[in-house]
């Protein structure tokens, strides 16, 4: 009887531990709505239009989201939209939609569940070429006329320092007010400033400040099943180790 015994406790013990790898089920027809905007060269309409779907859309993280959610094994929407505080609020307020690329800052990280990192990049002050400007920190900054993006990372960021931008709903619009004398900088994010500047004929944009470092990650709406979030995540992270991260971010650097 006890040699009976050995076999069944052993079959037991096996679907045991597999069940405690196996993945948790999602609910038939589980889709993830993605949203993204204009942030080259992350995130991109192949026409650089404001609105794209599906492989109308290329980037650094477009390429890298696609393949976390192949590999976890989830079905997904992408549209590309304008402006971005819409996409923001829309991902913040309905269940199952997610937002990048998205810097993570210490206000937004309870409102979100997050993958990632995607990317990295700095918050700069620029000036065109030539500027005199000099501008040692922010606090200097708050005696300039700084131009920055409607609801980004950046215009919050200089909110909470006591820097008052004027915002427009299109990053790209500052380099036309940079170059009308509408604002003294640019507050914006590098190399995204200076790939928007090249499209537009601007170069040499002169850094007056470096002021932060951000992640950039795929936020998804607090809603979503935390097991989307461990799939996405663990996708992300093999891809990192295989060197498929780096192999996808040479192919726009």
């Amino acid at each position: 009887m006890r040699k009976l015994w050995l076999p069944i406790a052993s079959v037991l013990l096996s679907c045991a531990l597999g069940m405690g790898t196996a993945q948790a089920e999602l609910p038939p027809g589980y889709r993830v709505v993605l949203l993204t905007e204009n942030f080259p060269p992350f995130n991109m309409a192949v026409d650089d239009k404001n609105f794209a779907r599906d492989e109308a859309i290329d980037g650094i993280s477009t390429d890298l989201v696609r393949e976390m959610f192949k590999r976890a094994g989830i079905d997904y929407s992408l549209s590309l939209r304008f402006p971005w505080d819409r996409l923001y609020n829309l991902t913040l307020e309905s269940p199952n939609y997610g937002l990048f690329s998205v810097s993570r800052t210490e206000a937004r990280g309870p409102l979100f569940k997050w993958v990632g990192p995607l990317g990295k990049t700095r918050k700069v002050l620029m000036a065109l070429p030539g500027s005199t400007i000099r501008v040692p920190d922010l606090a200097a900054a708050a005696k300039l006329r700084v131009g920055a993006y409607k609801n980004s990372a950046v215009s919050q960021m200089l909110k909470d320092k006591g820097v008052v931008a004027s915002e427009v709903l299109r990053d790209q619009e500052n380099i036309a007010r940079l170059q009308k004398n509408e604002i003294d900088v640019w507050a914006t994010t590098d190399v995204v400033g200076r790939y928007l500047a090249k499209q537009q004929g601007v170069s040499n944009l002169q850094t007056l400040l470096s002021f932060q470092e951000s992640d950039l990650y795929l936020a998804l709406n607090k809603d979503t099943p935390d097991e989307v979030v461990t799939r996405l995540q663990q996708a992300l992270d093999a891809m990192r180790q295989e060197g498929v991260v780096d192999s996808i971010t040479r192919n726009y650097l």
